[in-house]
């Protein structure tokens, strides 16, 4: 019944504060932050598990967002999710846009099951891969078996539940988003109405990504927080790629600490690669505010110095340097590093403690000043190229 399915929904929000809780001594900000992360990640798995759950009429929705982030959210990323199953076919069309990489993804398993392992990559292709045509128009279909017409094709597995699209922004301020529908094409018609015994699935479903979604951002956060202080981990692309992670990219993952007054020096030699992106998050597993602070930089963002390198700078007050990444006032929180097709794989960074008041002895000597007019310009644009990207779903 229904019912018995609402009231089991009921305690897992109820239980789910218990993420926050399990932090002792918490300041009252982080709290408040960790108690609407619970917020978001119940609105995110409504989205998903419940209103855009149906295979027979799929749609896409905004599974993250700017107010809506777990799972480590990537802030060059806007990612559309749909919900499609083996046996039917489906049509994903519209207009490409200008984002720096566009990648549609067909998987199995779902985000619900709080097990990276029981999630699967069935197939997947980038723009470059697709036949677009003059004015950027998309058209490729999802079925069992490709049709006998041609055209760009990706294959449903038995096992098939969802489809993720991937749209990386470098140039925030020019790069536009695509404008993409999902539709049923063997049997088009009417969107069924919603039957009781589909919301008690749906339902059950929102409470495994509750207790065991949440469960799992939750395990993967303490893990990266319980390394050294100031330290990542270079993880396998291949392993991700088949585990519903983005083809071809390269994750550095781990921790910062730093203290008020203090600035961490995060330096490394760039490979040649497609995108490149550097984020903090908090203990939560969701990004730092990235459009109203600077909480991180891209490859077309970021500044290099004369010898090549890369130099980040993460402090809790602007230090006035270009590739500054905003703490946001908490004193530890998680690194995530990104390399999208990189020659010779990501590199191992180097990491250093300095006083805030000598960070500029510690960065080369032409390193530019930025003026606080200067950010506060940058930061306006940031918030207006983000507001941009999130519009029309």
């Amino acid at each position: 019944m229904a019912e018995d399915a609402w009231d089991a929904v009921a305690r897992a929000v109820a239980k789910a504060r218990a993420i926050v809780d399990a932090w002792p001594d918490l300041p009252d900000a982080e709290r408040a932050e960790g108690l609407r992360y619970v917020l978001r990640l119940v609105r995110s798995g409504i989205a998903v598990c419940v209103e855009h759950a149906d295979p027979d009429a799929p749609s896409f929705v905004r599974m993250i967002a700017p107010d809506m982030k777990w799972g480590l959210d990537m802030p060059d990323c806007a990612y559309l999710y749909a919900t499609v199953r083996a046996g039917r076919s489906y049509r994903i069309h519209g207009r490409r846009g200008s984002a720096h990489h566009l990648d549609v993804q067909v998987n199995a398993g779902h985000f619900a099951d709080g097990e990276i392992g029981a999630w699967r990559t069935i197939a997947s292709a980038h723009a470059e891969e697709l036949s677009l045509g003059p004015d950027g128009e998309l058209d490729v279909v999802l079925s069992e078996q490709r049709s006998p017409g041609g055209g760009d094709w990706l294959p449903l597995a038995a096992d098939a539940e969802f489809v993720l699209v991937r749209q990386y922004f470098a140039d925030w301020d020019e790069e536009q988003p695509a404008e993409l529908r999902i539709e049923r094409i063997d049997a088009p018609g009417d969107a069924p109405n919603l039957a009781p015994a589909d919301l008690d699935v749906r339902l059950a479903r929102l409470v495994q990504w509750i207790e065991q979604a949440g469960g799992l951002w939750d395990r993967m956060a303490r893990g990266f927080l319980g390394l050294a202080p100031n330290s990542v981990i270079v993880h396998d692309p291949g392993a991700s790629a088949e585990h519903v992670g983005l083809r071809d990219q390269t994750y550095a993952l781990g921790n910062y600490r730093c203290a008020h007054g203090e600035a961490v020096v995060v330096e490394l030699a760039p490979p040649r690669c497609h995108h490149l992106s550097a984020s903090l998050a908090n203990r939560f597993f969701e990004s730092h505010d990235f459009a109203g602070r600077q909480g991180s930089l891209n490859g077309h963002q970021a500044r290099r110095d004369d010898d090549g390198r890369l130099r980040l700078v993460i402090a809790h007050q602007d230090p006035g340097v270009p590739n500054w990444l905003d703490a946001a006032g908490r004193r530890e929180g998680l690194l995530a590093l990104r390399f999208l097709r990189a020659e010779g794989g990501a590199p191992q960074p180097d990491f250093r403690v300095v006083p805030l008041e000598t960070l500029r002895g510690a960065l080369p000597a032409d390193t530019p000043i930025v003026s606080p007019d200067e950010r506060a310009a940058q930061l306006a644009r940031r918030a207006a190229a983000v507001d941009r990207r999130q519009r029309g779903y």
